[in-house]
């Protein structure tokens, strides 16, 4: 039996119960890959993270939902970088060893910005589903959705399906009963992440992430960084001049409000950023 120290996060998150919740591991040395499936259940969090050694960068982390191993996830990758930053002392810059490759992260305070992997660079792939279909599942009209659903892919490959209005997010409601019908990503996931750009509030985008789930029905997601850097992803397909920066605001719909900066540069290396707030530590023994 051996005993393993956890900490509770808060990632996107502006107030102590805002965010998307996170459990980290600090180190998993010892610990086999199902004592992690195991725990991350266990913890039943969107996703847990394990830290390791890592010959490439600051620490290798490993990322389980309670159903599966992800190569990427955007809000694992900024709480576990402020656990990797006390307990290494590595200063506000450091990087981190996913399957996805090797991620950078930078701090101001608790304030953490990723750099987007991109392994092999960005990745698009038009999604057959007609617009009409699309919208159907999401429970919407066919005139709510403002572009062709698109597969893009920087660490994390995703169904983004742009709205006219912030008024068709917020009334999304995925129909958990054509889940047969919902596109599949590379990975053998049904997600899809809506947004809509803010004509009120220029430079805020409203957005929503639903996922199905192992064994039937559909979650939402309070604050999905790898869908916000492929937001990014989505911006340089369409031609939108760079550099460009944009506040995105998730999780509201689920009392988890959340607040996620999206910054791509002139070269198009795309940033994701936001607050990471500690609320809690414990230990397991398995």
């Amino acid at each position: 039996m051996s005993t393993y120290a956890f900490r509770l996060l808060n990632v996107f998150a502006e107030s102590t119960f805002g965010g998307n919740q996170l459990c980290v591991f600090e180190d998993a040395r010892g610990m086999d890959e199902s004592n992690m499936r195991a725990l991350a259940l266990q913890f039943n969090l969107s996703e847990t993270t394990f830290i390791l050694p890592s010959e490439r960068a600051d620490a290798l982390v490993r990322i389980f939902t309670p159903d599966y191993e992800m190569r990427f996830a955007g809000h694992p990758t900024l709480g576990t970088a402020q656990v990797v930053r006390e307990l290494a002392g590595t200063g506000d810059a450091l990087s981190l060893e996913f399957k996805a490759g090797v991620v950078p992260v930078r701090a101001q305070g608790n304030v953490w910005t990723l750099v987007a992997p991109q392994p092999g660079g960005l990745k698009t792939a038009p999604e057959n589903m007609t617009i009409a279909a699309m919208a159907a599942l999401l429970g919407l009209h066919a005139d709510d959705v403002l572009d062709a659903p698109l597969w893009v892919d920087t660490g994390s490959d995703q169904l983004l399906v742009p709205l006219r209005s912030v008024d068709a997010v917020r009334r999304a409601c995925p129909d958990s009963g054509q889940l047969d019908a919902w596109p599949v990503s590379s990975l053998e996931r049904k997600t899809v992440y809506v947004f809509a750009f803010d004509a009120e509030r220029p430079g805020r985008v409203v957005s929503r992430y639903f996922f199905a789930k192992a064994g039937g029905g559909v979650v939402e997601d309070p604050g999905t960084g790898s869908a916000c850097a492929n937001l990014g992803g989505w911006l340089i397909a369409k031609g939108h001049t760079l550099p460009l920066q944009y506040e995105i605001e998730q999780g509201a719909a689920v009392k988890r409000p959340c607040l996620l900066r999206l910054h791509v540069t002139a070269d198009a290396a795309i940033q994701v950023g936001g607050s990471v707030i500690e609320i809690g530590r414990g230990s397991v023994t398995v």
